[in-house]
């Protein structure tokens, strides 16, 4: 069970994602409208993990990021989840930013009506994983990468289910290949990204961060 702050403005949205989050064993122990709140709420209550609306009172520009930011900075172990309505690359990016760049997850608010990914999205941020959502990638996949254009198109779409966080069995059984096969791709991804193993470092995350910056 996770004890979760979560930080919506929309009162409907809001009691919807508690009793959600209720269904999969979770306790919501706080449930605020605005950043001030979310803040409050996690120094009060000292959550596993944080879901937070970007756009909240009283601007309804990106307060619930800035939040999300600022405790992350704080606490760069705290999980932190955000529900955006659109898809905006550079959030995404700043967030994975932050600390080491695992516990994070961007995903759209659409993504909530899919149960099973959105509860799946939750416990692997909460367990320390990096989740970018699908449409975010699919967005990106359009643009031009500059630091990717090395990369092979397989390579591109490994990286890519990479940034929605899979693990490499995941994508081997999405893909149709073996894990090891998936293994070579993202040593070959890695290197060309010039990303050496380094033991403070998490290079998955920064490939990824690489992507969503291309």
């Amino acid at each position: 069970m996770l004890r979760v702050v979560l930080a919506e403005d929309s009162v409907l949205l809001r009691e919807g994602l508690v009793g959600l989050l209720a269904r999969f064993g979770h306790e919501v122990v706080a449930a605020v409208g605005d950043a001030a709140a979310l803040t409050e709420a996690v120094s009060a209550h000292v959550p596993d993990l944080v879901v937070t609306d970007v756009r909240m009172p009283p601007g309804f520009q990106d307060e619930g990021l800035r939040a999300a930011l600022a405790l992350r900075t704080a606490d760069p172990r705290l999980p932190v989840l955000v529900l955006s309505q659109y898809v905006q690359r550079a959030y995404a990016a700043e967030l994975l930013d932050t600390g080491d760049g695992t516990g994070v997850g961007y995903l759209l608010k659409d993504r909530v009506g899919q149960v099973e990914q959105f509860a799946e999205a939750v416990q692997r941020v909460a367990e320390g994983g990096t989740v970018v959502d699908p449409e975010v990638v699919r967005q990106l996949l359009r643009r031009r990468r500059d630091p990717l254009e090395a990369l092979t198109p397989r390579e591109r779409e490994v990286l890519g289910l990479v940034a929605e966080g899979k693990s490499n069995g995941a994508i081997a059984r999405q893909l149709v290949v073996t894990e090891a096969a998936v293994g070579k791709h993202m040593g070959n991804i890695l290197g060309k990204l010039d990303l050496p193993p380094a033991e403070d470092t998490h290079r998955r995350v920064l490939a990824v961060l690489a992507y969503l910056r291309g």
